[in-house]
């Protein structure tokens, strides 16, 4: 059986650690120890800190834009509108859901807070206990007849 030559050995060595493995130099291993340690406690922390400020200056931006509206006191008439909590009810299967319309930032569809912008409250928006909606979602279209609009 013909034996490897040094060169061959040493690239069949390379590629089989290559698969499982980074080959570094003890050199090359102390500037990556160095580097990862100068990132871990001087870059993350001002990191960290810069994205703390950006998001206070955003949260602030929105605040100073806002236009609060108190559901409680929305004279809508039995109309769904921004901050209007529905029941729903689903023409198939009959499943009843309650919704209530708020903004981008405080949607959370597990407790029944639909964006405004969303498809469903889009659907909702200007419509009256007793009409049925037409929602467009992912897994087709589905009905629902509008069973109470709330203020509160």
């Amino acid at each position: 059986m013909p034996q490897l030559g040094a060169q061959s050995a040493a690239s069949g060595l390379f590629l089989a650690q290559s698969m499982s493995t980074i080959p570094l130099t003890t050199t090359g291993a102390e500037l990556l120890r160095q580097e990862l340690q100068r990132l871990k406690t001087a870059d993350r922390p001002s990191a960290i800190a810069a994205i703390a400020e950006a998001r206070t200056h955003e949260i602030e931006t929105k605040l100073a834009n806002a236009q609060v509206i108190d559901p409680k006191v929305v004279d809508a008439d039995g109309r769904c509108v921004f901050g209007a909590t529905v029941d729903l009810e689903e023409s198939k299967g009959g499943e009843s859901v309650t919704y209530q319309i708020v903004g981008e930032d405080e949607a959370d569809i597990k407790k029944g807070k639909v964006s405004v912008g969303s498809p469903i409250a889009r659907a909702l928006i200007g419509k009256y206990a007793g009409d049925e909606v037409e929602v467009q979602t992912p897994g087709g279209v589905r009905k629902y007849e509008i069973l109470e609009v709330r203020y509160e």
